[in-house]
């Protein structure tokens, strides 16, 4: 697959161009993600009991924290490779930013 980092020009801001599947399943991921939070909230509102509700939690972190992984292992493959190979600065420092704020 070909990375294509890209730079809005309004904003500075890069941006990834990603295949039409690889962003349909970005996408159901996070729609099951959203609706395993509403759920939690109805819970709530339904006085669910609180080992219930932690346990659906726990759930939805766990779909998020899978999230994350996918995303973090395309941009591997794709943009830090590519970034590496440029010899692109502050790649690695890049990527060991957005490794700590994942573990906090």
């Amino acid at each position: 697959m070909e990375h294509e980092a890209m730079e809005c020009p309004a904003c500075g801001a890069r941006r990834k161009k990603r295949t039409a599947e690889e962003r349909t399943a970005l996408v159901n991921r996070l729609n099951r993600i959203e609706g395993q939070v509403r759920g939690l909230r109805r819970m709530v509102e339904e006085d669910a009991y609180c080992p219930d509700v932690l346990v659906q939690a726990a759930a939805a972190n766990a779909a998020l924290r899978a999230f994350a992984r996918t995303l973090l292992d395309s941009h591997l493959r794709t943009c830090v490779a590519d970034d590496l190979a440029a010899r692109r600065p502050g790649a690695i420092e890049e990527l060991l930013h957005i490794l700590h704020k994942l573990q906090d």
